[in-house]
């Protein structure tokens, strides 16, 4: 498989060929993120190529995508909280200023983070941590993106639990 799936993530991920997917949501895609300089970094993706922002959603689907940002976030918490004593939380962000689809980045920060961005966001670290070799989502990776799928199905579980039809 090639990279095509970076130029079209969301037709990829409905087609099933997106790698970098964790789980199918209600609304989307839980994914982990290209780059790991912060490991368990994971985004949302809407599962509708054309939906730029949330208000192009209607009501019920704009209320699932924020529930599985949500979901994606406890399940990003959760599984970096377990593999890093260092976890100190997670950052939830709605940005679309580059990519031009509905997505949310979950991104977890910890006590090991420099002084200088710790307390800052995300986008304030240098510029060569996005491209660093080092950082890129590979094999490294594997045991995060079990440990965050397993997350998720044990929090869908719990919700349907909780929500019987």
């Amino acid at each position: 498989m090639t990279d095509d799936w970076r130029t079209d993530r969301i037709g990829t991920a409905l087609k099933g060929e997106n790698p970098t997917v964790l789980r199918r949501l209600t609304s989307g895609f839980a994914v982990i993120g290209d780059v790991q300089f912060l490991p368990g970094y994971s985004v949302l993706l809407v599962d509708e190529p054309d939906v730029r922002r949330l208000s192009d959603l209607p009501k019920a689907k704009r209320l699932a995508f924020l529930s599985d940002m949500d979901q994606l976030g406890e399940a990003v918490e959760r599984a970096c909280r377990r593999l890093d004593p260092a976890f100190r939380r997670v950052n939830l962000e709605i940005l679309g200023n580059t990519d031009p689809f509905l997505h949310a980045h979950v991104w977890p920060r910890f006590e090991w983070e420099p002084a200088d961005v710790v307390g800052a966001p995300v986008w304030l670290y240098p510029r060569e941590r996005w491209s660093e070799e080092r950082f890129k989502l590979g094999p490294q990776h594997d045991v995060l993106r079990e440990a965050i799928g397993s997350e998720l199905d044990q929090l869908r579980t719990r919700t349907s639990a909780d929500h019987p039809q």
